[in-house]
Order: structure tokens, then C-alpha cells, then sequence
């Protein structure tokens, strides 16, 4: 029985891509950028001797140029991720990075595998390309969702202030100086363009859009509401902290219930790719015959086809909207 490590060797540089180009995000914007550090980034600009109005600029560069680059053919697919994960490469380094991880992951898999050059060809292009993407994925992810945790503890503070006294202005500053990233610097930059004279409204509006967040809209339209026709914003706020509590706990219970669903078409579509790896790390010739047969390269398509089909299937079934 002889055991191939050509798999193995596809994972391990996949891998590594993922830990290049996170390590590489790290080292140019530093670590303040990775959402675990306890200063947040605004501030870490701000501290080490920036301009308030220019670290204002360079954050809403930043948080803007991907919604720009949504017309560029193939990019579009990956902009929005980008878009949410507020991902500080440009759209433009983003597209050099995918080819500079597909050139990687070729010279590794000529090194360290015997495959043909075709294939080493699409397999480093589609690494390149879906490493980046993968990565991008999962820091929207991560960023959206502790957006949203982050939220009514941030309203909530918010409405301490206004009931102390300080005008709406100053409690939008005092989250962003007081609460962690990544919440900390969209506040921030809501708090500068406020006191460079951009109405409060307006811009939290602008940051529920380009963050397509429910309640960042129904935060906006209540404080729109109250700046045209009054009213005690701090009760509205208090009120909206507890209707987005709630449709967090909700949101979690209706996650809990699809979590089996969700998996369960994950495992369904992996599962044959799994067993087709293991096959030929354990019998690497099994297939020699069948990939002879001209119905071969077909069949690959057609079941590959309904494994992606099947994971899009699946998760429409589950996306419950709460």
C-alpha cells in the first residue's frame, strides 16, 4: 500500500498562502488592523502624530475603495466581502496579490509535486485566486459579526451620555474613544465628519449602506427622525438598544436550529471530495482505468456541478431572515 502526499502537499500550500497574505496585512498596516488589539486603530493613528483630518481621509479611503472598483470585470464578486471587511489593500493590490499567491503556490507545487503543467497551472491560479478570496471571506466575517455584538453595547453607552448631558455629538465620541474596534473607528470617523460639519444623519446613513447592517439603518432613521422633529433621543435609543437585543438573541436561536442543515450540506458536498482524496493517498492508481473512459471528464463536471449546487441549495434553504 503506498500513500500519496501530493493532497497533502495542495493543503499545506493553501495554507500558506492564507498565512502569507494575513502576515503580510499585519506587517504593512500594522497590528492594530487585525480587530484584537486593545487601542483601536483611529486612535493608534491619531497617537503616533497624525493629523486628525488626514487620518480621517486615509480611514474613508479605506472604507470607500471598494465600492468604487465594483465595475472591474470578476473583481465585483469579491468587492462587498471587501467592502464589509473595510480590507485596507487596495482593490488594485488585492488583484496583484492574487497574482503573486498563484506564482507561489506554482513554484511550490512544481517543487514538491509531479503533476502536468496544466494542471499545476489552473490548480496555482485557483489557489491564488481563492486563497485571497477565502481570507477576505472570513475577515468580513469576523468583522461583521462583532459589529454586530458591539452595536447595542455602543447605543447603550450612547444613551448614558445623552441623559448626563452631553449633546449627540459628544456621546458618537465618547464610543469612539471608550468601545473597542471594529466599531471604535467608524464611530471615529463619523465623530471627525460631524465636527468638520457633515450632518450626523447623513453620515451614520452612509455607514449602514456601505456596511449593509439592518440596525445601523434603523439607527440612522432614528436619529434623522429626531433631528427633524425632536423628541427625547435618548428613550428612542434606549428603545431601539433593546429591539436590537433582541433580534440578536432571535437571530442566535434561529442560527442554533439551521446549524445542523447548514452542516450537514457542507459535509454532503465535501464528503466525495474527501473520500477521492483518501482513495488516492492510499491507492493511487484506482482511477487509471477510469479516467480512460470518455465519459470521464464529463462525469468530474457534472458531479461537481451538483456538489456547488448542492451548498448553494442547502444555504437558501437555512437563510432565515430575523
Amino acid at each position: 500500500m503506498s500513500i500519496s502526499a501530493e493532497p497533502i502537499i495542495y493543503g499545506l500550500i493553501f495554507i500558506g498562502i492564507m498565512v502569507l497574505v494575513q502576515g503580510l496585512y499585519l506587517t504593512v498596516f500594522g497590528r492594530s488592523i487585525s480587530l484584537n488589539n486593545r487601542v483601536n486603530r483611529r486612535l493608534e493613528m491619531l497617537d503616533k502624530g497624525g493629523n486628525r483630518e488626514e487620518v480621517m481621509e486615509k480611514l474613508r479611503k479605506e472604507m470607500e475603495q471598494h465600492l468604487k472598483a465594483r465595475k472591474i470585470p470578476l473583481y465585483s464578486i469579491l468587492a462587498t466581502k471587501a467592502q464589509m471587511g473595510a480590507i485596507a489593500f487596495s482593490p488594485k493590490q488585492l488583484m496583484m496579490l492574487m497574482v503573486a499567491c498563484g506564482f507561489i503556490a506554482f513554484i511550490g507545487l512544481s517543487v514538491g509535486t509531479s503533476t502536468a503543467l496544466p494542471v499545476r497551472v489552473l490548480v496555482s491560479a485557483a489557489m491564488g485566486v481563492g486563497g485571497i478570496f477565502v481570507w477576505v471571506n472570513m475577515k468580513a466575517g469576523k468583522r461583521m459579526a462583532m459589529l454586530e455584538e458591539q452595536l447595542p453595547d455602543a447605543i447603550e453607552l450612547m444613551v448614558r451620555s445623552l441623559r448626563v448631558g452631553h449633546p449627540f455629538s459628544s456621546a458618537i465620541g465618547i464610543v469612539a474613544n471608550e468601545v473597542a474596534d471594529p466599531l471604535a473607528t467608524e464611530f471615529g470617523v463619523i465623530a471627525d465628519e460631524a465636527a468638520y460639519g457633515r450632518d450626523m444623519g447623513e453620515a451614520l446613513k452612509d455607514m449602514a449602506e456601505r456596511l449593509d447592517m439592518q440596525d445601523l439603518r434603523f439607527l440612522a432613521v432614528a436619529v434623522t427622525i429626531q433631528q427633524q422633529s425632536g423628541g427625547n433621543l435618548a428613550e428612542i435609543l434606549d428603545g431601539l438598544a433593546k429591539v436590537i437585543r433582541a433580534r440578536f438573541r432571535l437571530f442566535r436561536r434561529v442560527k442554533a436550529i439551521t446549524a445542523e442543515a447548514k452542516w450537514s450540506g457542507k459535509f454532503l458536498s465535501a464528503f466525495p471530495i474527501l473520500a477521492l482524496i483518501a482513495i488516492q493517498m492510499i491507492k493511487p492508481d484506482y482511477y487509471d482505468e477510469a479516467m480512460e473512459h470518455p465519459y470521464f471528464i464529463p462525469a468530474c463536471l457534472a458531479v461537481g456541478f451538483f456538489l456547488v449546487a448542492n451548498l448553494f441549495v442547502m444555504r437558501a434553504l437555512v437563510n432565515i431572515k430575523v
